[in-house]
């Protein structure tokens, strides 16, 4: 994998510590190169610091699903729900409403 592009996140990190955007994409790289639990940190600290950052939560509950941990998961994407309608988000809120269904095993079409 390419460490210049995890060097250069880390410096815009270092310049402007509070932004959700390159606290997303060092999530990203580390998802990438299969470090979940980096990844996750990055994640966790989004949802906890950068609530309405709605990209956040559709990814940190995959990786909570990858990670065996499906509660986690389904109450990220609950959270995920309800950030993307405060911030009349429907596209987000429509994306996680689908892996929400999936998660809790409503993704059958019965109406």
């Amino acid at each position: 994998m390419n460490d210049d592009r995890l060097q250069k996140l880390f410096a815009f990190l270092e310049n402007d510590p509070s932004d959700p955007f390159i606290k997303y994409a060092l999530a990203t790289e580390y998802t990438k190169r299969l470090e979940l639990q980096k990844a996750l940190s990055y994640f966790e600290d989004l949802m906890s610091n950068n609530e309405d950052y709605v990209g956040t939560y559709y990814h940190a509950g995959k990786l909570y699903e990858k990670l065996g941990r499906q509660e986690e998961a389904v109450r990220t994407y609950q959270k995920g729900m309800s950030v993307a309608k405060a911030v009349r988000d429907m596209h987000a809120f429509s994306e996680l409403q689908t892996v929400y269904l999936s998660a809790t095993g409503q993704d059958y079409e019965d109406d």
